[in-house]
């Protein structure tokens, strides 16, 4: 029976605000896209990099940066100079920073998955700043129990950050249940220990269609009713 929810950070509990401006970025080469055309290449961006190149995101992006706006541009159908297309987003960030920020409704979400008496934890690879985003958005209160890769010199999907978030816990991962976006380092990692997962990807199949049958939810507000409870009712402000 499951007991303890696990949730990852990045595009689980929290997203930015990169549509928003990679489409002023586009409007100085005048160039138009809409902010869902934006959303889906981003997705697909992702999805391509986890697959392919598994870590990668993660790391320093001075390393990866370039050659993921290329791709990027790629599935937005557009031919741009990459060192040109850099330099303005840098210049374009300036004025409108990316910024990490909870999902609508995703800390009433939380909430709503305690009051039904789960306990409830964190597993990310992330660096040093998940704590400040954790606590900015008000989600760390949520939390029982939170590990981060930068923190125990280990990442997902190796399965002792699982084992060790676990052991801390004093659950067992049949008790558990693991919650994420990328299917190789959580869906991978979380069944190396026995754990079961769901796999979040807001565009149905989009973008991971080399899968087998996986349960897939488009976000966290799904995961109630999966697990047989009503679907929290998000008031959400827009």
């Amino acid at each position: 029976m499951i007991q303890y929810l696990w949730f990852d950070l990045g595009y689980t509990l929290v997203s930015t605000n990169r549509e928003d401006v990679y489409q002023k970025v586009l409007e100085r080469f005048d160039v138009f896209r809409n902010r869902e055309e934006i959303a889906i290449a981003y997705h697909r961006a992702d999805k391509l990099f986890m697959r392919e190149y598994p870590g990668v995101l993660g790391k320093d992006s001075r390393a990866f940066f370039p050659w993921y706006i290329g791709t990027l541009n790629y599935f937005l159908r557009l031919s741009l100079p990459i060192e040109e297309v850099l330099e303005v987003q840098r210049d374009v960030a300036r004025e409108c920073p990316i910024q990490w920020k909870a999902f609508d409704g995703a800390k009433m979400t939380l909430r709503h998955l305690r009051s039904l008496g789960y306990r409830l934890g964190l597993i990310s690879n992330w660096d040093e700043s998940a704590r400040a985003v954790l606590a900015r958005n008000g989600l760390d209160e949520e939390l029982d129990e939170i590990v981060i890769s930068s923190e125990v010199g280990i990442e997902k999907p190796n399965p002792d950050i699982f084992r060790m978030a676990l052991s801390q816990a004093n659950v067992t991962a049949s008790e558990s249940l693991y919650i994420g976006d990328n299917y190789y380092d959580d869906v991978v990692g979380c069944q190396k220990v026995g754990m079961h997962c769901l796999l979040i990807n807001a565009y149905g199949n989009r973008g991971v269609e080399e899968l087998s049958y996986h349960p897939i939810i488009t976000g966290i507000q799904d995961v109630a009713a999966y697990l047989g409870h009503p679907r929290v009712q998000l008031e959400i402000n827009r």
